[in-house]
């Protein structure tokens, strides 16, 4: 991810800035230095110079601020289009709340802002400007800028001190932010169940604890960022001071011991306005450094949800044929239930038939040849080839025991098999799905909005919807779990038909109850 940003562009701006501070604090100096002789040209001169670099500055870090930002949005877009697939899809053997996954992958990127837009740019800016300050200080006084740099070093101590705590104060935080996030919408989808159950006060107290967690983790992280503040500006506060009293008693010739430079007055305000400007990139930093603690936990948690693929991991197979599958000696392990062993040949281009009681494993099986149930012994064969090594998801057609809908039209629910098919392709999907019906009754045809939950259709229609989308997908490989659940038997008889005929060719692996559906397959198992 290193090459799809480049947060060095804003810290060009905050270095430029440093630099545009050295003519600010010479003319400031000359000014000052001016009036007091009476020098009226040289002060108007001064006054232009003064009023030309603040502008200078303003524009400077108005610019750094708004590279750091465009930097952070490519980062947080990155890690969405990273992060987003893995949503939705649990490794095996996950067992966190879909919530808490879901409160990471929106929050966690959020927080990745600050890290990408403000720290890193200071960082690299931290490392230059006090450098150029210090060297352009010693053009006025080149103790008062050895004094400069001799301070860095209980300054960089303090930051670094305060940084540790910082960062597992952050981490402390995100966790239980997470979690709170992750009860609460798991609860809200569960609300219904809550409600019947009379379990609102239990839940209740849930909620409040993890809050009350959440409140004592940030106070935790506050008092971290208001005690480093303190210690980062006391270290500033006296480095300044002893700039200071050197050029005052060098002014006033009062120091007490010997140096070999007297200072005029220009040139030891032109030390002094230097002075703050030496710290400034540090206290910028350290402003930021609360981003930068709650940034790389963000990091931490995200590359739970999406780990960086493997530089020697091999591409996955494609699939462009029906495949043969094999299943030997299949165990699926949930930790406290194992289920199997399951052993069963699919030649390439036939269909079988999985039936067997409720809570046998049959669905199990299409989740683990999909890498979605975790196997606990045996393998899956896919070609010959390890199905973790095969690239199925995306590459075939699926319908399941529940048809899932999204906000949109008809026509928009169909094509999530295939987006970039035609409105042409579709509408044949449709009616060869049986859809046909549908599209005549309604004024709307494929147009027909619908929400969510698929709002206005029929189970025998969302069914179809389902059907309509393997069919527009037309995948060498189909997994059907279930399909005709719930139908009445003309429809179940129906939708079988048309998958007897759609599916010639291909390899079917199907799960059901329905012996008219079983019926169609080339042989039929089943499972004890």
């Amino acid at each position: 991810m290193s090459n799809r940003y480049n947060p060095d562009k804003a810290a060009v701006f905050w270095i430029a800035d440093a630099f545009a501070a050295i003519p600010l604090a010479a003319a400031l100096a000359a000014g000052v230095a001016a009036a007091d002789r009476g020098d009226c040209g040289t002060l108007l001169l001064a006054v232009v110079g003064l009023c030309a670099a603040a502008l200078l500055r303003a524009g400077l870090q108005i610019v750094a601020a708004d590279r750091g930002e465009a930097a952070a949005i490519r980062v947080k877009t990155t890690w969405r289009r990273r992060v987003y697939p893995h949503v939705l899809v649990a490794a095996p053997g996950h067992h966190r709340m879909l919530g808490e996954t879901v409160a990471d992958a929106v929050d966690r990127i959020e927080d990745l802002g600050g890290f990408h837009a403000r720290f890193l740019p200071l960082r690299r800016a931290a490392v230059l400007s006090p450098l150029i300050i210090a060297a352009a200080a010693a053009l006025g006084s080149w103790v008062a800028g050895a004094i400069l740099l001799v301070t860095l070093l209980p300054f960089a101590l303090g930051m670094a001190l305060a940084g540790t705590a910082a960062a597992r104060a952050a981490a402390r935080q995100l966790d239980a932010l997470s979690r709170l996030s992750g009860l609460f919408v798991d609860r809200v989808r569960a609300l219904p169940v809550i409600v019947g159950f009379g379990a609102q006060d239990r839940i209740g107290r849930h909620l409040a604890d993890a809050t009350h967690e959440v409140a004592t983790r940030t106070l935790a992280v506050l008092k971290v960022a208001f005690l480093s503040s303190a210690i980062i500006e006391f270290f500033a506060a006296l480095s300044v001071a002893l700039v200071a009293l050197y050029c005052g008693f060098n002014l006033l010739g009062l120091l007490p011991f010997p140096v070999p430079e007297t200072l005029r007055l220009d040139e030891a305000l032109f030390v002094l306005v230097l002075a703050p400007e030496f710290y400034l990139p540090m206290r910028r930093l350290a402003a930021a450094y609360h981003d930068k603690q709650v940034g790389e936990a963000a990091v931490e948690r995200l590359e739970g949800i999406a780990p960086a693929p493997s530089p020697s991991a091999s591409p996955k197979i494609p699939i462009a044929e029906p495949p043969a599958l094999r299943f030997e000696g299949v165990v699926i392990d949930y930790g406290g239930t194992a289920i199997g062993p399951f052993s069963l040949d699919l030649p390439a281009g036939t269909s079988l038939a999985l039936r067997g009681p409720t809570g046998i494993g049959k669905s199990s099986l299409l989740h683990a040849l999909l890498g979605l149930a975790p196997i606990g012994a045996g393998r899956i064969l896919v070609d010959g080839c390890n199905a973790a090594d095969v690239a199925l998801p995306g590459h075939i057609g699926w319908a399941g025991q529940s048809v899932a809908f999204v906000p949109g039209t008809l026509a928009d629910n169909i094509r999530l098999a295939r987006p970039d098919a035609g409105d042409a392709a579709v509408e044949a999907a449709a009616r060869r799905a049986g859809l046909g019906p549908l599209i005549a009754a309604r004024g709307d045809g494929l147009a027909l909005p619908l929400d969510h939950r698929g709002s206005g259709l029929s189970g025998g229609e969302r069914r179809r919807v389902g059907i309509a989308r393997i069919l527009l997908k037309d995948a060498p490989l189909w997994l059907l779990d279930e399909p005709t659940a719930d139908l009445d038997a003309r429809s179940a008889v129906e939708i079988a038909g048309i998958l007897a005929e759609a599916s010639r060719g291909r390899t079917v692996l199907m799960v059901t109850h329905s012996a008219e559906l079983a019926a169609i397959a080339t042989r039929e198992m089943v499972l004890a």
